[in-house]
């Protein structure tokens, strides 16, 4: 506006009546030399540059893979291989990522302590086999859970306490002949369990875990495997006694143990891990797999041709 005033001729000037002072004018040019000025000096990016991904990533893998630590603990493993960033940087990584303080995160659940125990850990369970003529059998089974090996200890239609206490005791002793070192028992409240048969296992270093009242999750991976024995073989065989019953479950042992794949493993059997995967042509190309039968054809078990 001012150098428009100044290509006014004097005598248009004089005949001019503004309405504003002549100070005003003066401070409109220094805003529009400001804002101009501060155009040109604007930085292109604001802030300080974006953290590198890899560090992010490596920042939220430490805290998921150690619940317990805080922002100044990972900022201190981070100097340990030489990744050297500020410590607000790694509140900042933890704060843009939705996660919470450390003692929000560090709570132990069910599930946790299972996977950190696992290689320590027993499960057993009673379920019941019902023959053709109306007679209820017990079985007791116990599984591992990083091996997720079974061992049926037996069956019988009265589990009797001193029964009990000598099925504990075979345990131990296959427990020691297999080199196995476990630390706890899960298991249920059932009544079936008498007293004796925790000392015999406290005995031998194994301390029981009681699961909740009605709550089988608690022992999951025992009760997948009796649902696994009810539907892929109680329920296609007819059991004719007690020692038929038996026959059935060594044999279902066997073919569990040794064959079948399992997901909770990365389907690696629990006495076998997986073979090498064929990556030859011509093998693929001339597969010749054969089938066996266990129990008349309840269970198959496939394997290349001799």
């Amino acid at each position: 506006m001012l150098a428009a005033l100044l290509r006014v001729p004097r005598e248009v000037l004089k005949r001019l009546h503004l309405v504003v002072r002549p100070d005003t004018v003066l401070r409109w040019h220094r805003d529009v030399v400001a804002r101009r000025h501060a155009q040109r000096s604007r930085p292109r990016h604001l802030g300080r540059p974006r953290t590198v991904r890899s560090i992010r990533v490596l920042v939220l893998r430490l805290v998921r893979e150690n619940p317990g630590w805080g922002y100044r603990r990972v900022h201190g493993e981070l100097l340990v291989p030489g990744v050297k960033v500020a410590a607000s940087t790694v509140w900042e990584i933890l704060h843009d990522a939705g996660t919470g303080p450390a003692p929000e995160r560090s709570s132990t659940t069910w599930a946790d302590f299972l996977r950190s125990q696992a290689g320590a850990l027993l499960a057993c369970d009673f379920f019941e086999a019902v023959t053709l003529s109306g007679a209820r059998l017990h079985v007791l089974a116990v599984t591992g859970h990083a091996s997720r090996r079974i061992r049926i200890l037996g069956a019988t239609a009265h589990p009797a306490a001193s029964w009990v206490a000598q099925a504990a005791r075979n345990l131990v002793m296959d427990l020691d002949d297999a080199g196995c070192r476990a630390r706890f028992l899960i298991r249920d409240r059932d009544g079936k369990f008498p007293g004796l048969s925790g000392v015999i296992l406290a005995d031998a270093g194994i301390d029981l875990v009681l699961s909740g009242v009605r709550m089988p999750r608690m022992n999951s991976i025992m009760e997948r495997w009796v649902q696994t024995c009810q539907r892929e073989l109680l329920n296609r065989t007819l059991i004719w006694n007690q020692s038929h019953l038996l026959h059935a479950l060594r044999e279902f042992e066997q073919f569990y143990n040794g064959h079948r794949p399992h997901q909770g493993i990365a389907n690696a059997r629990p006495l076998q891990p997986l073979p090498v995967p064929l990556v030859v042509p011509d093998q693929i190309a001339s597969l010749d797999i054969r089938r066996r039968d266990r129990l008349g054809g309840v269970l198959h078990e496939y394997q290349h041709a001799a």
